[in-house]
């Protein structure tokens, strides 16, 4: 009962602000098009570094689900340079987890954390400039590694205000939050496991508030496949356990940012030079980041984490918000376990035929799977199920032909 007590109280404290987070995330999803993003970063210089960064900042993107979007702007001949910037400040943060930063961590950490993400940004797209310009001519994606015409998969702009909600909400409350559903279950049940079963200032007895803690998430977050909001209340419990706010930084960085699908992609996709470039330039501004933020709370005094424990103060609004979150959250659990099992329906009477595919993890590889798919001649249907890690493909094909579009947009196909 302890245990899920503090599992509770993890859940309580960031279920209001998600909801906030997640309305914002669909506004944004519908004044930020991809055209429109890439208009402003389809340009090989430094201004498109920084566009690339101030534009990801607020974007909620996981750190797969950036990969279409950043591929795009490659088409739209953006540099690697602002490529790189948009993929590395995209994922540590988003305009949901601005909001439930705040809530949980301070405004010190929720100001801190997306600035960091734009100067980290801005810094990784220019050493990639810099690089490229030491390898001229430019080696851009050759079609044999990846094919950006799949790139597009956005929906038609709504034409009506109605048709603009909708595609929001559809996307807030749906697609968005199906993508972290189980990122952010798994996140609030480690916290409260970490609230419950760590005794206080286990982590700094240990070393966890100097570099050793910093390396020590470096090493946790670099594979993980966690998002910028779900790695919140874990952070959280973390400094409450005596990891250093700069440690726990380092993890809020690292984890969004980078994961072993994200890594295997962009090595695939864009090549071994720009992933070591993604990596040590992710891995040394987080540990400076880290070092600078310790820096500022020795100066204004530790940060107050126990908000998590202010649970019997709640007001009306703020429970109002919990409950109708808690009724979205479940309706994701639902969707997500009944796609585990769903037979696909394909109409027509031609044959299909499934394909085993490694390497998707959020709605937006479904979409560009998809997307690659429809277009190869004699293709007439595609489902592509997330839970089960497979596209069925009713039509007269040639299954090597399909096999290599998943391939060319990043993903491999299991035999």
């Amino acid at each position: 009962m302890g245990l899920l007590n503090e599992i509770w109280k993890t859940y309580i404290s960031i279920a209001p602000y998600l909801f906030l987070g997640l309305a914002f995330a669909g506004l944004l999803h519908v004044v930020f098009k991809k055209d429109f993003v890439a208009k402003h970063l389809g340009k090989s210089d430094f201004f498109s570094v920084i566009k690339a960064a101030i534009l990801g900042v607020p974007l909620p993107l996981c750190s797969c689900g950036v990969i279409p979007t950043a591929l795009f702007l490659r088409k739209k001949k953006a540099s690697k340079g602002a490529t790189l910037s948009f993929l590395i400040s995209t994922p540590q943060t988003g305009v949901d987890s601005i909001i439930a930063t705040y809530g949980m961590m301070g405004p010190i950490f929720a100001i801190f954390r997306p600035l960091a993400a734009f100067v980290t940004g801005i810094v990784g797209g220019l050493v990639a400039n810099f690089v490229e310009k030491k390898d001229e001519p430019e080696t851009s994606i050759t079609e044999d590694k990846f094919d950006c015409d799949t790139c597009e998969i956005d929906e038609p702009h709504s034409h009506t205000v109605l048709e603009r909600i909708t595609s929001g909400v559809k996307y807030a409350f749906v697609e968005f939050l199906d993508d972290i559903t189980i990122q952010l279950i798994v996140g609030i049940v480690i916290a409260g496991f970490i609230s419950f079963i760590i005794p206080d200032n286990f982590f700094a007895d240990f070393g966890g508030d100097g570099i050793m803690g910093m390396l020590l998430m470096i090493a946790v977050g670099i594979p993980l496949y966690v998002c910028a909001t779900a790695s919140i209340p874990i952070a959280v419990s973390l400094i409450l356990k005596g990891i250093s706010p700069g440690a726990a930084f380092v993890f809020l960085v690292v984890g969004p940012a980078t994961n072993a699908a994200t890594i295997a992609l962009i090595s695939r996709t864009l090549g071994k030079k720009l992933i070591a470039i993604y990596l040590a330039v992710i891995s040394v501004f987080a540990i400076l980041g880290g070092f600078l933020l310790n820096y500022i709370f020795d100066i204004v005094g530790k940060p107050d984490m126990m908000i998590m424990n202010h649970h019997e103060d709640i007001s009306l609004f703020s429970k109002i918000l919990i409950m109708i979150f808690s009724i979205m959250l479940i309706l994701s659990v639902f969707r997500k376990i009944r796609n585990k099992f769903k037979k696909p329906e394909l109409g027509g009477e031609m044959p299909h035929k499934t394909f085993l595919i490694e390497g998707m993890t959020c709605n937006h590889c479904v979409a560009n799977v998809k997307d690659s798919l429809i277009k190869i001649e004699g293709v007439q249907n595609v489902k592509v199920n997330l839970e089960q890690k497979n596209a069925v493909v009713d039509g007269d094909y040639n299954s090597d032909e399909v096999k290599a579009a998943i391939v060319k947009a990043g993903y491999k196909v299991v035999e």
